[in-house]
């Protein structure tokens, strides 16, 4: 017997309030600026998001490239979500920067770990005449944990020198980090956040700008509310509002002569680096963890509310 249908509306809300609460309890000095929900719909259907779009939400967050190229273009989408604004939080490897580039209502990239890559978007959208750049995030890997994306914490300034200085197709938005699942879950305070809120001080030092110009996208559906309560601007929250991930199974990659795409939210291995399919038993540990996790506190949360 299959599962109840996600009560999309009334979950949207749910999350909402949350954000509000939150961002209502945050200190003095990070009062004034909105966070910014990211509905994150990977692989969700179409007429999910376009619910939760007509329920007003506007930012949705995809991991997979051809997932988002075949969302971006679906005719539900087109016709009934003119302004909904795509941020990709996926490993996104050189080779496909051109299809990310193209995706209709594009807002951020969010998962910029190098100069390489930077340069890749940056000439990409150039070429594109879109008449404004490319809002793009460094991500950095505060946990130090070899399966996660990202710069180190010591490395942040220097990218995002690169980015300001030899990118005019690009704009740095900020600085994104997915914690360690422990850290979340375990610690008073989150370590990972306190050290991207520190990466914010002196990557705004190093720019010449104030640190409050710069976003932090950082939490989840576990720990977005320690998140905002820490600063972050913009959150990342996904079966918290559509239920748990059904993951299709993946096609024989010697059957099909192609591999797999990695799963983004956790590549260790820059594009770069990495071969066409990256390590994917490496890849896939950490983001399942945390996934089940979010599922169970989903659950325990609509119960109790």
């Amino acid at each position: 017997m299959g599962s109840k249908a996600p009560d999309i509306v009334r979950q949207l809300k749910f999350v909402i309030d949350r954000v509000n609460a939150a961002a209502r309890s945050r200190p003095p000095h990070l009062q004034g600026k909105e966070p910014r929900l990211v509905a994150v719909s990977k692989t969700k259907p179409s007429l999910m998001i376009v619910e939760a779009y007509t329920s007003g939400q506007r930012h949705f967050g995809e991991n997979y490239v051809q997932e988002l190229v075949e969302k971006s273009t679906d005719p539900q989408i087109l016709q009934n979500c003119a302004d909904l604004r795509w941020h990709f939080i996926g490993n996104l490897q050189k080779n496909k920067v051109n299809k990310i580039t193209g995706v209709p209502n594009l807002f951020m990239v969010e998962t910029v770990d190098s100069e390489k890559l930077a340069m890749a978007l940056n000439n990409s959208w150039g070429k594109l005449s879109r008449g404004e750049p490319l809002r793009i995030m460094v991500q950095v890997n505060t946990s130090g944990e070899e399966n996660k994306s990202g710069v180190k914490p010591s490395e942040a300034s220097a990218l995002a020198l690169f980015v300001r200085d030899k990118c005019p197709h690009l704009q740095l938005a900020g600085l994104m980090t997915i914690g360690s699942y422990e850290s979340s879950t375990t610690a008073t305070v989150n370590p990972d956040f306190q050290c991207l809120v520190q990466c914010r001080k002196e990557v705004a030092e190093a720019l010449g700008v104030a640190e409050l110009d710069l976003e932090l996208s950082m939490g989840m559906s576990h720990d977005f509310e320690h998140a905002i309560e820490t600063g972050s601007t913009n959150v990342r929250v996904g079966s918290t509002i559509f239920g748990a991930r059904q993951y299709p199974p993946k096609p024989d990659s010697a059957a099909s002569g192609a591999a797999s795409e990695p799963n983004p939210s956790s590549a260790s291995t820059s594009a770069s680096t990495a071969g066409p399919g990256g390590d994917s038993a490496k890849q896939c540990s950490s983001t399942d963890k945390v996934e089940v996790a979010e599922t169970e506190l989903h659950s325990l949360s609509l119960n109790s509310s």
